[in-house]
Parts: structure tokens; sequence; C-alpha cells
């Protein structure tokens, strides 16, 4: 069988497991991300996150994680929905965390799509990531295909007619007209890598323009200049990824931020292109989309772990939440 053949099958799978893109791209060096990565950690743009400093090597060829890999496939998992909390004052939630931790979800949406690989194709030595491991997930998004890295570092899907064909280019947004099947930037990415040569795609390409509407809205500077941010800077790297207390600088910048942060997708222009997940899983609890202001000034930890069970905003603990709570001015519990 051709590897083109290959390709077709399991994007054809693919799609039919819920996936709203797969791209293939051969396994290499990553040669061009390698300065980029090493410039941006000798600035200390990752901040605490040490442990994106780790495993340089393998982080940049994807062969040093599966010897012998010919092959990474990059796929989206949408997470796009139109429900949102119902109390405009109440602290705020990205929406990748309304329903159960993605982590979970996605690689068991990833793993009947490996049990028919090995079935269609024999032993094939693979291994999945989904947003886990030393892998440069966007990067590989990029070559694959799948979509290019927009300003505000997030990938970003094109929308395209019903016919697969890219839409032509229209007005402020390339390719922003046709029927379209779903775009933007609210999907997870994850990956396999593996030995079995397959045809790659050729790799997507830019398609912000001219625009700087994410750079603009980013309330605390976080994107310092296009397609660069600074994660240090970056509102969910305070409230998810910073162990500490949350530095006075930024007081008063979060816009009501409790958990995350949508501000640049919620202004990015291609996202008017998103249609809703079809994911049980991530289907928001009306007690979550419900609390009041109130209700989380009151929230106790039984709540807390109620309401949070299974999901992301489990990973800050309610001790971390009580801490970006007090930031914006709202403790919980009573203290």
């Amino acid at each position: 069988m051709l590897p083109s053949d290959r390709s077709s099958i399991i994007k054809q799978r693919a799609h039919d497991l819920g996936f709203i893109a797969c791209g293939i791209a051969r396994a290499e060096f990553l040669e061009e991300e390698a300065p980029r990565l090493e410039q941006w950690l000798r600035e200390k743009r990752h901040g605490e996150m040490d442990w994106m400093a780790n495993h340089f090597d393998l982080r940049m060829d994807p062969r040093k994680l599966v010897p012998g890999a010919k092959t990474v496939i990059s796929l989206a998992y949408n997470y796009f929905t139109e429900p949102k909390q119902q109390d405009l004052d109440a602290p705020k939630l990205s929406t990748y965390a309304y329903g159960r931790d993605y982590h979970k979800v996605v690689r068991k949406r990833l793993k009947p799509l490996m049990e028919f690989i090995v079935k269609e194709f024999g032993d094939v030595a693979m291994r999945a990531f989904v947003d886990s491991g030393p892998v440069m997930e966007k990067a590989w998004a990029q070559r694959a295909g799948v979509g290019w890295i927009g300003k505000h570092t997030n990938v970003i899907l094109k929308p395209r007619s019903s016919s697969g064909s890219s839409s032509p280019p229209s007005g402020e947004l390339e390719g922003a007209s046709g029927e379209l099947e779903g775009a933007g930037s609210c999907f997870f990415l994850c990956e396999i890598i593996l030995d079995l040569e397959l045809s790659p795609d050729p790799p997507a390409t830019d398609h912000c323009g001219t625009c700087r509407r994410c750079i603009d809205a980013c309330p605390t500077d976080a994107i310092i200049k296009p397609y660069v941010v600074d994660g240090s800077k970056c509102i969910s790297y305070f409230t998810i990824e910073l162990e500490g207390a949350i530095p006075e600088a930024v007081s008063g910048k979060f816009d009501n931020w409790a958990f995350g942060c949508d501000i640049c997708q919620q202004v990015c222009p291609w996202n008017r292109f998103g249609k809703p997940h079809a994911e049980p899983e991530f289907i928001p609890k009306p007690e979550l989309l419900g609390l009041s202001a109130d209700d989380w000034k009151g929230m106790t930890e039984v709540a807390f772990d109620r309401i949070f069970e299974g999901s992301a905003v489990k990973r800050t603990k309610f001790e971390g939440l009580k801490r970006n709570l007090r930031f914006l001015g709202g403790p919980i519990g009573g203290s």
C-alpha cells in the first residue's frame, strides 16, 4: 500500500472518531524551532515552568521519543462551547476547563485510532501525546498543515469549504468565505509519533495578516511582539502555573479571570467560525455555569471538590483557587 493510501485511511478514521483535523508531517529535527526556543528560554519567558527547559533534545527530535519514527500525526479535538457562565460578575474560567479534564478525554479518543492503525498496518511502534511529554505540539500542527501559529501563539484552523478546498481571500480575513466546517483556535492538540511511513501534508500558511487584536487586548502585555508570548506575564500562568504569590504589579489587570484566560481567543476574528463541540464529557455542569459571585465567595473545599471533580481546575487545588480569588478581591471560604 502506498503511503498516501495509508494517510487517507488514517485521516478518515480520525474524522470518524471526532477529530476536526488530522495532518501528517515527517518525523525530523525541528531545525527552525530549536534556536527560537533556546532564545525564549534564555530570556526566562517560561517563568517558573522549569519543565519547559527539560529534555531539549527530545523536544526537538521525535525520533528520540520513538526510535525509528518516520511520521508525526497531528490531530485537533474541538472544545468550542456556546454556553457561558451566567453571572457576568462571577470570577471567570477558561472555557477549555468547563468540562472534564481534556488530557483524559482526548487520550481516550486517541486509543481507538491507535488500535485501528495496528489492525490495518500491523506491528507499528508508536506513542501518543496529549499536551504531555517533551513535544512541540504547535510546531507539529503547523508542519502537518492542521493550522498556523497565530500572533497569540495559539494554533488557528482555517475554515474550509464543504469540498475541502480553502476558501478564497475575502476582506480582512483570508479564507473567510464559503461553506464552513468550523475553524478558529478552540481545540486541543495531540500527536501520534510512529514508525510507519505516511504521506506528509504541506505546512499551514499564516493568515493573521495585519490583524493585531490579540496583542492590543492582552491586559498584561504578555504578547510582547507578534508570535512571541512571555509566558511569565500571561494570566493563565499566574492563575495556574505560578506556585507563589501573584505579583502586585499585575493587580487590577486580570479582568476577573480566576483560572486561565480566553481574551486573546475571544478577540480573534477567526473564532467567529467556531462550531460547538460534540463531546459529552466537555459539557459543563449546570451548577458550575450557575455559580454566582456570592457562591464563589462562600465556596468551601467540599463544594470545590464536588463542582470541579474530574476538571482541569483541580490542578490549582483549593488553596490555589483561593489565592487567585483573593487577588481578584473575592476570597472564598470566608478566609
